[in-house]
């Protein structure tokens, strides 16, 4: 585990920004916009988005993927397919989410019912919000909507107020 050297919050190992307070917790490799804090609300630019260095996944080959509920600790494993929605189930619904996230209190947290979707490809894992009420966001940027983002490991998203961080295992050698 690592500990953020602001609000002393616990991350898991290869987390970028702490999800409590947003801080950076360790120097990237390439230049990235800061975080930005509650009160304000950047975007994630096209420059910006370009200057986001993610691995190749053909680097990793049979690396598994699972999302981490940082409220919950819950780990919920990316397995079976290609391409996942993220949301929340109501009442009279007809169209459900991959990922139904609604035992996560996803309605008091501003997820939508159809909030956002994730692609893995054999080059990388995208990310794109799907015309969310509340938002997605990035490490912190809010991300242009139906737009997809590349994500790696130890990458935050936030679905209006759920904080999930993407997770990449790599196969076990031997």
């Amino acid at each position: 585990m690592m500990v953020c050297p602001k609000c002393q919050h616990p991350e898991l190992p290869g987390a970028l920004f702490c999800s409590e307070c947003g801080t950076l917790l360790k120097e990237p490799s390439t230049t990235l916009v800061q975080p930005v804090g509650e009160e304000q609300n950047e975007i994630l630019t096209e420059k910006a988005r370009e200057a986001i260095s993610t691995p190749r996944l053909s680097q990793f080959p049979g690396a598994s993927y699972s999302l981490h509920i940082l409220d919950t600790g819950q780990i919920i494993p990316l397995a079976g397919r290609k391409e996942f929605s993220l949301g929340r189930i109501a009442e009279g619904q007809t169209t459900f989410p991959d990922i139904d996230l609604t035992s996560h209190r996803a309605y008091e947290k501003g997820v939508s019912r159809l909030h956002a979707s994730l692609q893995i490809t054999d080059q990388q894992i995208t990310v794109t919000d799907m015309g969310s009420v509340n938002g997605t966001r990035l490490n912190g940027l809010k991300l242009v909507s139906q737009q997809p983002y590349p994500i790696g490991h130890g990458d935050i998203l936030t679905l209006g107020k759920l904080k999930i961080q993407l997770l990449i295992r790599r196969k076990e050698s031997g």
